[in-house]
């Protein structure tokens, strides 16, 4: 019999969650209770006491009652919760786990959950989404009803809400697919700038037996595939548009935090990497760039994107970050350089060409890359069918290199 762990602060929000529990278990599954309020629970008696998970965290509940600190109660309940709901998964107690919340709960369960694969399924039942919470949300396989009204109380809209999560979570656990037979998962960085070199590459790589994912370079998308890569779902990244690291940098629209290029460093994933789209910031309109940009090279390719150019100055400190992540690398990882343009864009003729910038990159590139990392040039824009079966072949090399992750047969 499948078990759900319903997570929640039973101090503020008991009624509620023992109605969940209740529900779950008419539908003839079984509900484990999980505590992460601060102060003694109201109606819903939990199996998981406050202080149990108070005690994972760090800290006793006493302690942080006395200390009167939301923010702090909030991580420590967290960290202590996310412990407890991943061993209870990994030992097969739990197949599912829900929670409701308003929006300081909704950060601390998202947290917590976020310690759970990414196919696990979860679930929040919430009133609002805080923007604390979006670094768990949406990345992480988490996903959120909105509650119509406060979770506060029960009444005739809020009781079919939370019957209809439960009922949606109850299908999650009803739809498990079996991947053991699956091909082997290559992630891949796509944006229109690169599409046709990540549509040549693709070809190559399922042609030799792999099966290809791609993530958009649009904030999500990069902090998407991290995720994925660092729950171990693939075994080689072709990640030839890092370019989110630039509106990291620069202010743009689409960063993905600090974790961008790092999970297949530091997890020895097989990996290839390229400057794409490196040489442009995405401020989204005209009127949200900052005013020390205003007199630089611009263009509008449509009206949710406002490109700016990258300079030389620029494109020294992008390649010493980037090569930094790359450094990072306990597997084998290598650097591909299309040195006509790394861009539809800044090709020949087009009108973010500028080879002086694109230069100073990969002689920056080259100069903070560790020595032991192969970087292979072509004279080649970066959608030509040279450079992406080049990108390719290189992966399938650093593939093979790793002895677990052998290249399937043909």
């Amino acid at each position: 019999m499948d078990t759900i762990a319903v997570l929640g602060t039973f101090d503020t929000k008991g009624r509620e969650h023992d109605f969940v529990a209740n529900e779950i278990r008419r539908r003839g599954l079984q509900a484990l209770l999980i505590d992460v309020g601060t102060f003694a629970p109201r109606s819903a008696i939990p199996d998981f006491p406050n202080s149990e998970i108070a005690m994972s965290g760090g800290a006793t509940i006493e302690e942080l009652r006395e200390k009167k600190d939301r923010k702090h109660a909030n991580t420590i309940l967290s960290t202590g919760a996310s412990q407890v709901i991943r061993r209870l998964a990994d030992e097969g107690r739990i197949q599912g786990v829900i929670s409701l919340s308003g929006r300081s709960g909704t950060t601390l369960c998202a947290a917590a959950m976020s310690a759970l694969p990414i196919t696990f399924p979860k679930m929040i039942v919430s009133s609002g989404a805080p923007g604390d919470a979006s670094a768990h949300i949406g990345v992480t396989g988490i996903v959120i009803v909105p509650s119509l009204v406060d979770v506060s109380g029960l009444n005739r809209i809020s009781r079919q809400v939370f019957a209809k999560a439960i009922g949606a979570l109850c299908g999650m656990l009803d739809s498990q697919i079996d991947v053991s037979t699956d091909k082997p998962l290559i992630a891949a960085t796509v944006s229109p700038d690169t599409a046709d070199c990540v549509a040549r590459a693709r070809i190559v790589l399922e042609a030799a037996g792999y099966e290809v994912v791609v993530f958009q370079n649009d904030g999500i998308g990069g902090r998407s595939m991290e995720a994925l890569v660092e729950a171990g779902l693939v075994v080689g990244v072709l990640d030839v548009t890092p370019s989110e690291w630039v509106d990291e940098l620069l202010g743009g629209i689409a960063g993905a935090g600090p974790g961008r290029l790092a999970a297949a460093a530091r997890n020895g994933v097989p990996a290839v990497i390229a400057p794409g789209r490196l040489d442009l910031c995405d401020f989204g309109s005209a009127e949200a760039v900052p005013k020390q940009f205003e007199n630089r090279l611009f263009c509008a390719p449509s009206a949710r994107s406002y490109f700016m150019r990258t300079n030389a100055e620029e494109s020294v400190e992008l390649a010493r970050t980037v090569a930094e992540k790359i450094n990072l690398s306990c597997g084998p990882a290598s650097l591909a350089i299309p040195t006509r343009a790394i861009s539809a864009i800044s090709a020949p003729g087009q009108r973010f060409h500028d080879p002086i910038a694109d230069k100073v990159l990969f002689q920056a590139l080259r100069a903070y890359l560790r020595k032991d990392i192969p970087v292979h040039e072509l004279n080649a824009e970066i959608n030509d069918q040279g450079f992406a079966e080049l990108c390719a072949e290189e992966l399938l090399s650093n593939i093979a290199k790793v002895a677990k992750s052998p290249r399937p047969a043909q």
